[in-house]
């Protein structure tokens, strides 16, 4: 019997281990074009933990898959806006934000007007 329980035991905080795993978010990050996608995405792959990375050019939501034990949203962030890219809770520096391309500065209406359908 008392096998049994402890054999319970381990399965069960096994279980619970593997469902924290993989967490799934998303966030808010401006950006304009494929590029912006492709930058962005780049930044997030790169951070350790971070395995699946889909920004949307419409909409500017990232969508995030990540090892919750190995990183989290804030640090994932932070990759995002070193990279020069806002997100609703964190701003690039202006130092960061000078590193885009003319093309992705989303913060200038003229490139935002330029980049709608």
């Amino acid at each position: 019997m008392k096998k049994l329980i402890i054999v319970l035991t381990v399965l069960i905080s096994t279980v619970t281990f593997a469902q924290n795993k993989n967490e799934k978010a998303s966030l808010e990050v401006d950006g304009v074009c494929l590029m912006c996608k492709s930058r962005i995405e780049k930044a997030c792959l790169n951070t350790k933990g971070v395995k699946s990375a889909i920004w949307d050019v419409k909409s500017h939501e990232l969508k995030l898959i990540y090892d919750g034990r190995k990183t989290n949203l804030k640090t994932i962030q932070k990759s995002v806006v070193a990279v020069g890219h806002d997100t609703k809770g964190l701003e690039a520096t202006d130092e960061a934000y000078a590193t885009v391309h003319p093309c992705c500065q989303y913060r200038d209406d003229a490139v935002k007007d330029d980049h709608k359908d």
